[in-house]
């Protein structure tokens, strides 16, 4: 993949040269997004699997009881994101993208690797639900400082009018590697019979998630660390009290990043997570036809990632971001009306394209804009620590927020909270300066 560029460096002759090709870095883009591939990857088994294993984990006595405590454990993880920000986004600001990055792959394989290989209730009793907890801690702190760092990094060594496409990288990555895991899900539910699935199958995902974390380890190993760090790290040292720092000097991009994460949040939460049980249990439609949508949803969220870069880059921010938050706000609960007893694929198909059609225009340069609001002494602690507390507080609550309203027989209430999320989000981005083509500070 290769583009234009003016290159205006001295020539042989003292001149300048003509244009070149643009080259795209493609080895070192593919090793800063690998890392939000494996943990996504990770997460989307452990939801996709945990009605096998959490049985096998807690005690089988109690059937209800043991799926409460694998959600819960699932849903604890979520709450360690913004202590994983603030250490690790911290850390990648003393000591440099790279290592952190290395760290928050390495968390992430170990923890699948534990599941993976997790003794049985059966066998050594209370311990195994200990371990279990233990490896979605290291997983959900892993996962905070992976995306302030990754997203750092994707933006410090992208050329300024590239930065968007450099940072779609970011989610083709983590669409992908969601798609991926739910075939797994479907293949391996095809393959073997759900006594198999209980009793050793549900470990081959954590075991593929484990090496998958190793291939980017190995990637990583050779990445240069960016030479904005560099140029900044002792500033970073320098710096007292660095997350009051945050809230004090740059209290407008800690209100418009957590604006925007709000939706971002909502927006990943409900097409990627809500809307199936919403669809199957609640409307009672058939459990394949909605899988097949979301895929195709799933597979055009990922390839309309590098031309909302390149449009970013292009025509800018704003735009993007005013019509995403905008149509959100608009049109998300006329939309829901589609997912009704008796509908169909097309319905389906509708509603999974046009949420991750539309959510894919905000993905797309999500680390662009991040890395944009705060100064590289600040960056890795300033997008860890919001960005990861506005998706615990919004994402970790949002299944208790389905489940009250669907008590309430009002599930379709859910879509207005997202739609005034959405307005919320819509006021915020009207506050943000155009960045297209800026110096990152």
């Amino acid at each position: 993949m290769s583009e234009r560029r003016h290159d205006t460096s001295p020539g042989p002759t003292g001149g300048t040269t003509a244009e070149e090709p643009h080259k795209l870095p493609i080895r070192t883009l593919i090793a800063a997004s690998v890392g939000n591939a494996v943990e996504w990857f990770d997460w989307t088994v452990y939801a996709t699997f945990s009605i096998y294993f959490a049985t096998q984990i807690f005690s089988a006595e109690n059937e209800s009881l043991a799926f409460i405590g694998t959600f819960a454990t699932y849903a604890l993880a979520f709450f360690f994101r913004p202590l994983g920000g603030v250490l690790l986004g911290r850390y990648a600001d003393l000591r440099g993208r790279k290592q952190a990055m290395l760290l928050t792959i390495t968390l992430m394989a170990g923890g699948s690797l534990v599941i993976a290989i997790l003794p049985t209730y059966e066998t050594v009793g209370w311990l195994a639900p200990i371990l279990l907890l233990l490896a979605r801690i290291a997983q959900g702190m892993s996962l905070g400082g992976e995306v302030s760092n990754a997203s750092a990094y994707l933006a410090e060594i992208a050329p300024p009018a590239r930065r968007g496409r450099y940072s779609s990288f970011f989610y083709i990555s983590t669409g992908t590697a969601v798609l991926i895991a739910s075939l797994l899900g479907a293949l391996l539910a095809v393959s073997l019979t759900d006594e198999q699935l209980s009793s050793w199958g549900w470990r081959i995902p954590f075991l593929i998630g484990a090496l998958l974390g190793v291939v980017g380890i190995w990637l990583r190993r050779d990445m240069a660390e960016t030479e904005q760090y560099e140029e900044n790290a002792e500033k970073a040292r320098a710096l007292k009290n660095p997350l009051l720092t945050t809230v004090r000097e740059h209290p407008k991009a800690v209100g418009q990043l957590i604006g925007f994460t709000l939706l971002n949040t909502l927006s990943y939460y409900v097409f990627f997570s809500a809307m199936t049980p919403y669809a199957v249990n609640a409307n009672g439609i058939d459990d394949s036809v909605v899988f097949w949508a979301l895929s195709a949803g799933t597979a055009l969220f990922v390839v309309l990632q590098y031309p909302f870069g390149w449009a970013a880059d292009r025509f800018g921010r704003k735009p993007q971001m005013l019509v995403w938050s905008g149509a959100m706000a608009v049109l998300i609960v006329p939309v829901s009306t589609l997912v009704s007893p008796g509908a169909g694929f097309g319905s389906m198909l509708v509603v999974f394209c046009f949420g991750l059609g539309l959510y894919a225009m905000m993905a797309s340069i999500a680390p662009a804009i991040m890395s944009e609001l705060f100064p590289t002494e600040l960056r890795g602690l300033g997008i860890g620590a919001w960005y990861n507390l506005t998706v615990a507080v919004f994402g970790g609550t949002a299944p208790l927020v389905i489940q009250y309203l669907g008590d309430a027989g009002r599930s379709d209430w859910f879509f207005i909270y997202v739609a005034a999320g959405a307005a919320i989000t819509f006021l915020v981005t009207l506050s943000l300066p155009e960045t297209k083509n800026s110096v990152l500070r």
